[in-house]
């Protein structure tokens, strides 16, 4: 199992109260399900109920040291130590 360093973003922060947060697992998907698990409030935020099968709500952005995993993957990419997770919801300004 693996140790990654996930930083969150924008108001996924600000809920969680932290702007990264150290996690384990095997995959994409289990790193996200322990940052879910640690944080409930950003259940809802980062997966849409779909069945059986996790799905990541279309908004959510999820980068694995810079690369977005839609073009690896998805939620099935596997990591190592030491790699980096960033979780971006949508964000607006000017």
């Amino acid at each position: 199992m693996a140790t990654v360093k996930v930083k969150l973003f924008a108001n996924l922060r600000e809920i969680a109260g932290e702007s990264s947060v150290m996690l384990s697992g095997d995959t994409v998907q289990e790193v996200l399900f322990s940052l879910t698990g640690q944080y409930p409030a950003l259940k809802e935020m980062v997966f849409e109920k779909a069945g059986d099968e996790p799905k990541l709500r279309g908004y959510i952005n999820v980068f694995l040291n810079g690369n977005n995993i839609k073009h690896m993957e998805s939620l099935a990419t596997g990591i190592k130590d030491g790699d980096e997770i960033g979780v971006f919801p949508p964000v607006s300004g000017g």
